[in-house]
C-alpha cells in the first residue's frame, strides 16, 4: 500500500502516463501532428499568449484573366458618347469591353512584343464574336500594333468593382434600320425580348439588334447558343442601360 503524498502521488501517475505513451508510440510507430500552414485553428495556449499572431487579411479583388485578338477603334466614333456617358478620344487610353463593369481599371499586354499599358473600360463592344477587346487608337499605339489593327492580348483586371447590371445577347447590328426590324420580328417567333438599340457614329447610325435580359452572364451564354442556330455570331454584353 502506497503511504506517499499526494504529491508524490500525482508524480507516480505522471510518470506512469508517460512510459505508456512511449510503449504506445513503439507500437503503433512513429506519429507526426502538423497543423496546415494556412490553417485557421491556432492552439490553445498560443492563442493566450499571442492573441493577436492572426490578423485578417483585407480582400482582395476576383482574379479576372482573359486571352484573345484586340482591335482599335478611332475617328469613326472619336467624340461620340462612350457607355459611361464620357466623350470617346481616340488618342487617350480607354477600352471597350464586353462584360467587364464600366469603370474596370485592367491591364493589357501585347503578347508578341511584351508591352503593356494600364486603362480603365468605359464602352461596350467589340461586336465581333473573334475578338475581346476594342481599344482607343492612342492604347493600340502604345501597345505597338495600331498599323497592324489587331494583336494576341492579354487582360487582366487590377480592381473590382460591383457587377450587379445584367447581360444580353448582341445578336447583330445593321446600318438599315429596316433590316434590323427584320431581324426582330424572325427572332420574336422563338425568343421573347427582342430590342433594336441605336448607336450613333460619325458615319451614321448603326441598330443594334439585343436578345432578351438576364440575371447572369452564364444564362445569357446558353441563349447566345440557341441564336447561332440562327445563323449568327451573337456575344453576350453587360446591359447598362
Amino acid at each position: 500500500m502506497c503511504t506517499c503524498s499526494p504529491q508524490c502521488a500525482r508524480g507516480l501517475n505522471l510518470c506512469a502516463a508517460i512510459v505508456l505513451v512511449v510503449m504506445t508510440a513503439s507500437c503503433a510507430g512513429t506519429v507526426d501532428v502538423m497543423l496546415e500552414p494556412d490553417s485557421p485553428t491556432v492552439p490553445a495556449a498560443a492563442a493566450a499568449i499571442t492573441p493577436t499572431a492572426i490578423t485578417p487579411t483585407a480582400p482582395t479583388a476576383a482574379a479576372f484573366r482573359q486571352t484573345g485578338t484586340a482591335s482599335w477603334y478611332g475617328k469613326d466614333f472619336h467624340g461620340r458618347r462612350t457607355a459611361t456617358g464620357d466623350l470617346f478620344d481616340m488618342h487617350g487610353l480607354s477600352a471597350a469591353h464586353r462584360t467587364l463593369p464600366l469603370g474596370s481599371l485592367i491591364r493589357v499586354t501585347n503578347v508578341e512584343n511584351n508591352r503593356n499599358i494600364t486603362l480603365r473600360v468605359n464602352d461596350r463592344g467589340p461586336f465581333i464574336k473573334s475578338r475581346v477587346i476594342d481599344l482607343t487608337y492612342g492604347a493600340a499605339r502604345e501597345l505597338g500594333f495600331a498599323a497592324e489593327g489587331t494583336a494576341q492580348v492579354v487582360i487582366e483586371r487590377l480592381d473590382e468593382l460591383p457587377g450587379t447590371t445584367p447581360f444580353t445577347v448582341h445578336a447583330a447590328q445593321y446600318v438599315e434600320e429596316e433590316n434590323a426590324r427584320l431581324l426582330k420580328e424572325r427572332l420574336s417567333a422563338k425568343f421573347e425580348i427582342i430590342s433594336i438599340i441605336p448607336g450613333a457614329t460619325n458615319l451614321g447610325t448603326l441598330y443594334h439588334v439585343e436578345v432578351g435580359v438576364y440575371a447572369t452572364e452564364e444564362k445569357a451564354e446558353i441563349v447566345a447558343r440557341r441564336v447561332t442556330q440562327e445563323g449568327l455570331e451573337p456575344v453576350v454584353i453587360r446591359k447598362d442601360h
